[in-house]
């Protein structure tokens, strides 16, 4: 398994574009300054050692090196011995809505980004239980199966989009059904939960049904219900709003009523997310009050460092520009191997 130790440091390669778009902006400037000071050809003329193609080599050579440098710092591992290890925990399956009427903004950002922002808090203060993923619309699928690996789980959450399942709807039974099956055949001492999280419009499927055999199975289903009753409409990409048939703008309503049903024939609670940290607070105390039991689950606990390479391809790459002048050498130039003009 690869992973990166201190994945958080990957976000240092956001200051590479702006390091290219300065850089793009002052060779214009410079440009400028020359054709403001005379002809540009007359000025080649006069400064022939001058290479157009060389300066630009050696900024690539040291992007590269910065973005291999910046990974390094990141520290790259490859897991290369798995262990079944022992904990004390439950177990957790989340079910999240992913329809287009979770991007509605009557939440900040929106439901979706809410509801990510939400579960990331929760995985924050996972310790020993088991996490899964499953995403639905008007299909539902398991994103990540049950696991301990909770970077995995971060990683899986910030990437989730409405366009990872095509079918648009919610069918919220469906998602249900998949999150108890993915808990796997064997049972468990350890107490099992079902976190969903949508914005109650079913559309699909007899929801209450499916929560009400998940009881049965020993399973709880918590609800987070997303947005506001009033509703608000859905944003289409293109800086309107998505319509009907009829040309009507359509606003998506949560659906509390449905919620609570939901929840109560699951044996859970149900609570609204808004703007605060109510939710979360609500959903770890009731996980709190789950018996926990032994768990028993494969982990990679021996990593081998990977960073060696890409800082040893770094250096490379540095010293080979060091040895890049920037103005033609005659002994050098003869070989012509930047295409330069003799």
């Amino acid at each position: 398994m690869f992973r990166f130790a201190h994945i958080e440091l990957l976000w240092l390669l956001t200051i590479i574009p702006v390091i290219i778009l300065a850089h793009i902006l002052y060779t214009k400037h410079k440009r400028g300054q020359l054709a403001a000071f005379g002809d540009p050809s007359l000025l080649e003329e006069l400064m022939p050692n001058a290479s157009k193609i060389r300066p630009h080599v050696k900024f690539t050579l040291q992007i590269i090196a910065l973005t291999l440098l910046i990974f390094a710092l990141a520290r790259p591992q490859y897991g290369t011995k798995e262990q079944t290890v022992k904990r004390e925990g439950i177990e957790v399956m989340i079910a999240l809505d992913i329809s287009n009427s979770m991007l509605a903004e009557d939440v900040t950002p929106n439901r979706l980004d809410r509801a990510k922002q939400i579960l990331s808090k929760l995985v924050d203060q996972m310790v020993d239980d088991k996490l899964g993923l499953v995403v639905f619309a008007g299909d539902a699928f398991t994103q990540l199966p049950i696991t301990c690996d909770y970077v995995s789980a971060k990683m899986f959450l910030q990437n989730i989009t409405p366009d990872l399942i095509p079918a648009q709807g919610t069918a919220i039974g469906t998602a249900i059904n998949t999150c108890v099956r993915s808990f796997g055949a064997e049972e468990s001492e350890a107490s099992r939960a079902i976190i969903l999280i949508t914005d109650g419009e079913n559309h699909e499927d007899d929801a209450k049904a499916a929560a009400q055999a998940a009881k049965e199975k020993g399973i709880n289903v918590f609800v987070v219900g997303i947005g506001k009753p009033e509703g608000s409409p859905i944003p289409d990409g293109r800086g309107s709003f998505k319509k009907d048939k009829s040309g009507q703008v359509v606003v998506s309503r949560l659906n509390e009523e449905m919620c609570k049903e939901i929840a109560s024939a699951g044996n859970g609670i149900y609570v609204r997310a808004d703007n605060s940290n109510t939710a979360s607070r609500a959903l770890q105390k009731e996980l709190n009050k789950l018996a926990t039991a032994e768990i028993e689950t494969k982990v990679f606990t021996d990593y081998n460092e990977q960073y060696q390479s890409f800082v040893l391809i770094a250096l490379l790459l540095l010293a080979i520009e060091f040895f890049i002048f920037g103005r033609k050498n005659k002994t050098i130039s003869k070989l012509n191997l930047f295409g330069d003009k003799q």
